[in-house]
């Protein structure tokens, strides 16, 4: 089965560096993203806001100049998230992050 998103954006707030219990780096940030796309021969404006997290210690170098701002593509899969309070959200993992 196929899960896969890339994205374009802005990096909304500010990125949050974690690190779990079992020592894997974590890089969180939220993706804005503002665009016009084409549906049923019609032009309608987009609009998202979605997390991201990267994951991992060969991928900390991916995040390491990301600032509130920055124009970026990001690439990974998605997945549900349900935080503390019990509210889910849609989550990007992502393997892939380039500026634009």
């Amino acid at each position: 089965m196929t899960n896969r998103l890339e994205l374009s954006g802005t990096i909304a707030k500010h990125p949050k560096r974690s690190q779990s219990p079992a020592g894997v780096p974590h890089c969180h940030f939220v993706l804005e993203h503002r665009s016009n796309q084409v549906e049923a021969d019609l032009t309608r404006q987009v609009y998202c806001y979605i997390n991201v997290v990267v994951s991992g210690q060969g991928q900390q170098v991916l995040t390491h100049d990301l600032a509130v701002g920055s124009n970026i593509k990001a690439g990974g899969f998605i997945s549900w998230q349900t935080g503390r309070n019990g509210i889910g959200k849609l989550v990007l993992h992502a393997d892939h992050i380039e500026k634009i």
